[in-house]
């Protein structure tokens, strides 16, 4: 499983022009599923997107998780994620879950951050998103629960 996590002060998502999810101070996911992703997976990537130490503290120093700020999640699936662009123009996405079974998957993290007493907010599985966030730092990171970078 891969996740794209972003720091922001607001993020939204919106299909046909609906809002379907928002959030202030928190952290925008953007979360791929892989072929061979199980329940393993989508803890590690959740417990990291939980506990990584992403916010300023009262130094300023980068130094705080968001459960320490009371932050909000803002989860987007995105397959491409997965894409392999290592030879040609055009991606590749064989490494890429097949869409039912990357829901489920989906679907499971958003009910584990959930029991971690989050609410998150969440786009359209497979639609296509409009998704807007201020970042704040600006403070990305990559996460792999494969460990591959």
């Amino acid at each position: 499983m891969r996740a794209v996590v972003q720091r922001v002060r607001e993020a939204s998502v919106s299909v046909d022009g609906e809002t379907v999810g928002k959030i202030g101070q928190g952290l925008l996911v953007l979360l791929g599923v892989g072929k061979d992703d199980d329940d393993t997976d989508l803890r590690y990537v959740a417990d990291k997107v939980l506990d990584l130490r992403l916010f300023n503290d009262e130094q300023g120093k980068i130094n705080k998780s968001l459960r320490q700020i009371a932050g909000e999640v803002l989860v987007i699936s995105q397959f491409t994620l997965y894409g392999d662009c290592r030879k040609g123009r055009r991606p590749g996405f064989d490494a890429a879950e097949t869409p039912s079974r990357a829901e489920e998957l989906y679907r499971r993290w958003i009910d584990y951050v959930s029991e971690k007493g989050f609410s998150p907010q969440e786009g359209v599985f497979g639609a296509m998103m409009d998704v807007r966030l201020l970042n704040e730092g600006p403070v990305t990171v990559l996460l792999d629960s494969k460990k591959k970078f």
